[in-house]
């Protein structure tokens, strides 16, 4: 069985959102669409895409912002924003985010599929090796969900290595508590932020064999993994 590529798609506008899903459906590919950046997140999360496709001005989360949340969870996945500004502001903007491609509107449908066929041809290169964090003195593999302390494997569940990969993706820097609880469960919400202090406990046992490793909740923003 062929697997078909996922590609996310983050468009406002319903009728050009369902012109391109048709048209990469038509294409081979399973396509998930989302109309508003918050909702591009959440499903990115949920739906581990190939490659994501945004527009960048959308409500509730623009494309830049949802860019960077992605990036932070995932620095390797293709992303190609679609802009119906002219000028080149924003493309420099997008590329320092870590786009790996832009495309201007009004395009021809052909084009978009010609870079998308492009960037999973240069994405399958990147993401056939894991990512793999060095923590202190630990080894994260979140692909395999084992952290390896002194040749011990240790086990982690799905919900921990959501929670892990954000923030030992962003060593030393703040990862808001807001961006946890929608890399874990999907959304932001209130009966979550217990669960979340909950998991960051267990983590923080986990990752006790090494003194110089700590989670360091940063009140009223998120949590921060420093090695000392």
């Amino acid at each position: 069985m062929v697997m078909r590529n996922k590609i996310l798609l983050v468009e406002d506008t319903a009728d050009l959102s369902l012109i391109i899903s048709e048209t990469l459906s038509e294409c081979g590919y399973d396509v998930v669409a989302a109309y508003d950046g918050k909702d591009g997140l959440a499903k990115f999360i949920m739906e581990k895409p190939d490659i994501v496709v945004a527009d960048v001005m959308m409500p509730k989360l623009d494309g830049f912002d949802m860019a960077r949340k992605i990036r932070s969870i995932s620095p390797n996945v293709p992303l190609l924003f679609l802009t119906a500004k002219s000028g080149i502001d924003d493309v420099e903007k997008g590329f320092e985010i870590g786009a790996n491609d832009y495309l201007r509107k009004p395009f021809e449908l052909r084009e978009l599929v010609v870079r998308i066929k492009a960037l999973l041809r240069k994405g399958s290169n990147i993401d056939a090796v894991d990512a793999i964090y060095v923590i202190g003195k630990y080894i994260f593999n979140p692909g395999k969900q084992i952290l390896t302390f002194d040749g011990l494997e240790i086990e982690l569940s799905n919900i921990e290595v959501r929670l892990l990969e954000p923030i030992a993706a962003n060593i030393g820097k703040t990862v808001s508590a807001t961006d946890l609880m929608i890399a874990v469960w999907g959304r932001d919400e209130i009966s979550n932020r217990n669960s979340l202090h909950g998991f960051i406990h267990k983590l923080r046992r986990v990752l006790r064999h090494d003194p110089s490793v700590a989670i360091i909740n940063q009140r009223g923003f998120g949590y921060m993994l420093v090695v000392r």
